[in-house]
Parts: structure tokens; sequence; C-alpha cells
């Protein structure tokens, strides 16, 4: 069984709609206590590499802050993760990545290895109290359009309304709503936007705009 707040779930477990299975090690953290104001958490003791699961079509990795700071094996868990859902063939995969003063230098390293060289999508959050909405936004995604990935790097024009996206990206300075919805209007993912030119963003959204999206995704001053 499963109540607000989180039980324990046996082992397999699928969590149904509106449900989020949440990995043991979670249990008590700021993002866990977040979450269980907005969805129902259900934790799981064998989640194996998946920090978070969301129905049995989304599974989500967070590298935290720590992760890499210290250079922990973050890079080999991310292949296994990677492999684990390929075998999936009904899943998603979302990397959440924590993006602090303190990491940010990591960023963009940890950015192409999981865009470039893993080929999944990824979501810079500044903390634990922000991913917990953004996987508030995915369950509530997936219950309008279940199965989809609105980070996803093949997504398409459908995806420009996705709240959980449009967040992300009203979270880069000097980008409001308008701004982030003209920006999502010609790149429909984070992956399309994280890999404009200078030239499509200005097109879009005006070189100074152009210039603050760039760094948001590179870190690079």
């Amino acid at each position: 069984s499963c109540v607000r707040g989180g039980t324990p779930a046996r082992p397999g477990t699928s969590a149904p709609p509106g449900h989020v299975l949440i990995s043991e090690k979670w249990r008590g953290t700021q993002v866990a206590q977040a979450l269980s104001g907005k969805v129902r958490l259900v934790f799981e003791e064998a989640m194996g590499l998946t920090d978070f699961q969301l129905s049995d079509r989304m599974c989500l990795l967070f590298i935290t802050e720590s992760d890499q700071v210290t250079g922990s094996d973050y890079k080999r868990r991310l292949v296994r993760f990677r492999k684990r859902v390929r075998q999936k063939s009904a899943a998603n995969s979302l990397v959440l990545v924590e993006l602090t003063p303190l990491s940010e230098q990591y960023f963009a390293d940890v950015q192409a290895f999981v865009v470039l060289d893993l080929g999944m999508a990824i979501v810079p959050v500044s903390g634990q109290a922000e991913a917990a909405l953004v996987i508030a936004h995915l369950v509530a995604d997936e219950g309008k359009s279940p199965g989809t990935n609105p980070f996803s790097p093949s997504r398409g024009a459908a995806g420009s309304g996705d709240a959980a996206v449009l967040d992300c990206v009203t979270h880069i300075p000097g980008i409001g709503r308008v701004k982030a919805l003209a920006l999502l209007e010609r790149f429909p993912s984070l992956h399309a936007l994280s890999t404009a030119s200078d030239e499509q963003l200005a097109i879009a959204v005006g070189r100074g705009a152009a210039a603050s999206v760039r760094a948001f995704f590179t870190q690079r001053t």
C-alpha cells in the first residue's frame, strides 16, 4: 500500500498514475519533503540506479552538487542508468543536475556527457526544492500525455507549452515568460535550445537574451 508521505513498496512495484517511486536513500531529504505535499510517494529499496520513477514510463537520475564536486562515479552511474532504461523499451529517461555556485564549473562537462555522449535529456535545477517542482510537473504531464517526455531531444513542437519546460526556461536569467514562449516556439525541447547557435537564438529573442541562454547552458561568461 502507499499513502501520502511515503510507504515502503515491494520490489518490482510500478508507480500508479499520480504517484512517484522514490529510492529509499532520499527518505527525509528536502526533495522528498517537498514532493510529499504535491504527489503520493512510494519509497522503494530495490530501485537500483533510478532515483525516481513516474508510473512505469519515466525514470529519473539525480546528479547532486556533491556528486560533481567530489568527482564520484556519477559517469559510470549514468552509463549504467542509460543501459537500464534502454532495456525497458517503454521507458523515458531524464537526468536532473544540481547547478549551484559550487558545482557550476562542472556543469558543462556533465551536460556534454549526458546530452552528446549518452543522448539523454538533462535539466539543471538549483537544488532539491526545484527538483521536486520539476518532478511534480512531470507527474502532471504524465497524466495528460502518458509515455511522453517533455525534455526529450526528439520532442516535437507540441511540447512547447509544457509547464515543466516553460518553468525551466523562465529560470534563465533575463528570460521572462514572453521570451521563454518565443524560444520554445522555435526550440521545442531543452536539448534543441541548448544546442542552438547564437545566431538562431538571437533571431528568436535578440542578442542580449541569446547571450543569457548560452551562458545558462554552457556556464561560460
